[in-house]
């Protein structure tokens, strides 16, 4: 079955790209600039047919986690083999910033090539590259949201200890995880509190003032109760009492809330925030100091991460991740990394301010630097999730 797992891996992000590429081809036709091939997959071709309207040739490849948008003045995969090898590019995500035609060419050049089309129009058609994910997310979300609806939780019962902060006062009282908290002081902890803003429990605790007698603990430990004292200590970075747990509630009975149309979108746009947010907040943090450098992880580690995901939460963690990861490749599109939407982005906006392109010579060297980081950094992680599987982790 992780055959299966892995398969839907694949294809989660064979879809992700391929909606990626048809961001930019639906853009670069609304805009009248001619795209020379559009594929899905990518290897081996497999079947291939020419528009009859437009001058587009469109391809199915063997392998289905990716796909490309070609454009005039760019190589094609199949092209001859006796051409010049110093212009033969075998990435085409990299194709549209510096395989194109030289500013500095004859006069003759390809009139269909995309670089000799306004700065407007090729903008549009690369910013709706990382656009088309961000929609495909919302879409994902939105079809999700309406069709199962959300739950509601009708009755909660006691907070159950999840985690011990290591020399908290709750570690010191005895407390574990798992421990079920029945009651504080004598009065029951289960459930919301009278205004439903909180847990019953956190109300009870947050009362303890600096100075008060040890608290009484109620807890259930299997099929044994115990009685245990407890005294908070004051955190400063939270400016309040503190245990030193993590809690969370045992739930008693729930039932499903249907969305209308308006809500389905409302929540489907919070989520796509929410983790927009999360992946921009990620990423300040790596860049910055560094953090979380250890959990990144390649092409190899998000399929697994996707696999494992799927075999244990089935459709709604499958679709979960394809809604995150769509967020996260539309974002990382739009940094200003050579090879990347997010550079092609700066180097057009500088073109409209000089009215003219950068040299071909600049625009190269500017690519083939960044092209050649992203590539040890693919290398470096794929080493990482290979280590990481082989190690158990």
């Amino acid at each position: 079955m992780i055959l299966v797992y892995v398969l839907l891996a694949l294809l989660m992000l064979g879809i992700l790209i391929t909606v990626h590429e048809w961001g930019h081809f639906m853009a670069a036709r609304l805009t009248k600039i001619p795209v020379r091939e559009f594929a899905i997959g990518f290897g081996p071709l497999i079947k291939t047919w020419q528009s009859k309207k437009y001058e587009t040739k469109f391809s199915i490849r063997a392998i289905p986690a990716g796909g490309y948008c070609a454009f005039y003045g760019e190589n094609s995969p199949d092209d001859k083999e006796d051409e010049d090898p110093r212009t033969m590019d075998p990435f085409p995500v990299w194709r549209r910033l510096y395989g194109e035609n030289s500013p500095d060419d004859k006069e003759d050049e390809d009139p269909s090539a995309m670089r000799r089309f306004p700065v407007w129009r090729r903008l549009v058609t690369v910013l709706m590259g990382p656009g088309m994910n961000f929609i495909l997310a919302f879409v994902v979300a939105f079809g999700f949201y309406w069709a199962t609806g959300i739950p509601r939780i009708d009755e909660y019962g006691p907070m159950r200890i999840v985690e011990v902060a290591p020399g908290s006062a709750a570690e010191q009282a005895g407390l574990l995880p798992g421990d079920l908290v029945l009651s504080v002081n004598g009065t029951d902890a289960s459930g919301l509190s009278a205004d439903g803003s909180t847990y019953r429990m956190i109300e009870l605790t947050s009362a303890y003032q600096a100075g008060d007698e040890a608290m009484s603990l109620r807890i259930k430990r299997g099929e044994e109760e115990l009685t245990l004292p407890i005294t908070p200590v004051y955190s400063a970075e939270t400016d309040r009492m503190m245990m030193g747990v993590t809690i969370e509630p045992v739930i008693l009975a729930e039932s499903v809330v249907h969305l209308t149309l308006p809500q389905a979108a409302g929540y489907a746009f919070d989520l796509c925030v929410r983790e927009g947010k999360a992946i921009i907040e990620a990423l300040y943090n790596t860049i910055s100091t560094g953090a979380n450098l250890d959990q990144m992880s390649g092409t190899v580690g998000v399929i697994k991460i996707v696999a494992e995901t799927t075999r244990d939460y089935q459709l709604e963690g499958y679709l979960s991740l394809l809604v995150m990861i769509s967020v996260n490749l539309g974002l990382v599109n739009l940094l200003p990394i050579p090879g990347l939407d997010g550079s092609q982005v700066i180097l057009l906006l500088i073109e409209a301010v000089r009215r003219k392109p950068l040299p071909r010579k600049v625009e190269s060297a500017i690519t083939m630097v960044g092209f050649a980081a992203l590539m040890m950094l693919f290398v470096v992680l794929t080493y990482h999730d290979i280590s990481n599987i082989v190690m158990g982790r």
